[in-house]
């Protein structure tokens, strides 16, 4: 089997300063009577998908200016500042406070929000092991709801039973570009008057009902880490609506320092520092430049492979709901069942499209099983915190059975995939449709 890739494990072929993309060889074809390469065929395709991150002049003339400058701090500096001011215009927010990274952002926005050790937070199974680390972090106790498996987002209507007394925020995960069902979920926290921290971490530009996710709650938290559609390596950016969460957000990530001209710079909290450093913020401002473009690009592509994909049984791209009017693509994301290709295996799958010369990866394992989670909830720390009959009925509550399902079926590309031409679209399709075909010779293999 191919190793496994993760959000954090993506393509890391040099990037030629961002000049143009490769492209696989070899003229596009149906799959017919081709065999695939794991039988002796020849490959769909050869050659690397686009190489990322994509950079040029523009990102090496921003660094050199801020390093010549000597102001390296946002609190020398100007670019941060201005990368704040110019993602919440493109978002459509009143308020951006940049940090180090996307799991910081996280840390921010559920201290802004209140969120104190002894609380409950709702998230979903299917994330980033960031997500859980955050609320395990603050001495909170992480409850999960199972995904809706045709979207591969938390189950909005199961969050409600999942509410208790002591929760103190809903942590939807817009997972891969996609959006979770915010109508449904802030419906729920309306009626149970519970603060919503959107994790937009893999979700920049997408819509929900033509306005960006992230925007929607009472705070959004964005990731620039290595992998993601807008990058610096890594960063991390909380959007807010309101003055009092925007303000308190700005004092969290600053060593508990007010925003001058707002609440005095006088601390008025306790805070960490999470703070954005000049060098960030001055690549994430030549990287805005590409955003659009690229998120068109994906899209575009993504809804030509869906279109064909669809058409190959057991093979089920993730749906959008209605109230998606946006998918960034972060992630290709479909179900694949095997029991439509002769019982060949997902791991043997995987293997034959790798040696097509498509990388795809597995995703994610079930959060809500890590063995870790069951060691902190363990520790004398939460026994202090928690009643032991809660923390006893933690396993029984936190069962995911759609989730543990996803978690055989899913199978991932990562965005640079979507940047390729449109003809590489078509050779992923027929090395599906190629292994479709010889499934039974290759469980025989």
């Amino acid at each position: 089997m191919a190793r496994p890739w993760t959000r954090r494990r993506f393509l890391t072929t040099a990037s030629a300063a961002g000049a143009g993309f490769t492209l696989g060889a070899g003229p596009v074809s149906a799959a017919g009577d081709k065999k695939p390469a794991l039988l002796g065929g020849k490959p769909a395709r050869n050659g690397p998908f686009p190489s990322w991150p994509v950079f040029d002049e523009r990102e090496e003339d921003a660094l050199l200016k801020v390093l010549r400058s000597g102001k390296w701090f946002r609190g020398w500096g100007s670019h941060v500042a201005r990368f704040e001011q110019a993602y919440a215009e493109r978002m459509g927010a009143k308020h951006c406070v940049a940090t180090a990274s996307g799991t910081t952002a996280l840390f921010t926005a559920l201290t802004a929000v209140g969120v104190q050790a002894g609380d409950e937070v709702i998230l979903p199974p299917y994330t980033f092991v960031a997500c859980v680390n955050v609320i395990l972090g603050m001495n909170a106790l992480p409850v999960f709801v199972d995904t809706d498996p045709e979207t591969f987002q938390i189950d909005a209507s199961k969050i409600e039973p999942a509410i208790t007394d002591r929760t103190a925020a809903l942590m939807p995960v817009h997972l891969g570009g996609n959006v979770a069902d915010l109508d449904a979920i802030l419906a729920v926290a309306g009626r149970h008057k519970v603060p919503v921290v959107e994790d937009t971490c893999q979700s920049h530009l997408a819509e929900w009902k033509g306005r960006k996710a992230g925007t929607h709650g009472t705070a959004g938290c964005f990731s620039f880490q290595a992998s993601k559609n807008l990058n610096s390596g890594e960063g991390g950016a909380v959007l807010a609506r309101s003055d009092e969460v925007g303000n308190q957000c700005h004092a969290v990530h600053n060593h508990g320092r007010g925003r001058a001209g707002a609440t005095g710079s006088r601390y008025v909290r306790q805070g960490m520092n999470f703070r954005m450093t000049e060098f960030q913020a001055a690549i994430l401002l030549a990287q805005m430049t590409r955003i659009e473009e690229f998120a068109r690009r994906r899209e575009e592509n993504a809804g030509y492979l869906s279109d064909m994909l669809r058409q190959i049984p057991g093979i089920r791209p993730a749906r959008m709901y209605e109230g998606c009017t946006r998918n960034a693509y972060h992630l290709y994301m479909f179900r694949y069942d095997k029991e439509a290709f002769a019982g060949l295996g997902r791991s043997a799958f995987l293997k034959a499209l790798s040696a097509e010369g498509v990388s795809a990866s597995g995703g994610y394992s079930p959060l809500n099983k890590a063995s870790f989670i069951r060691d902190m909830l363990q520790s004398r720390g939460f026994r202090r915190l928690f009643p032991k009959e809660r923390l006893d009925w933690w396993d029984e509550q936190n069962a995911c059975p759609a989730n543990d399902r996803l978690c055989t079926e899913a199978v991932w590309m990562t965005q640079n995939v979507l940047l390729a031409e449109r003809a590489e679209m078509d050779r992923i399709a027929e090395a599906v449709r190629k292994i479709q075909k010889h499934a039974r010779d290759l469980v025989r293999a």
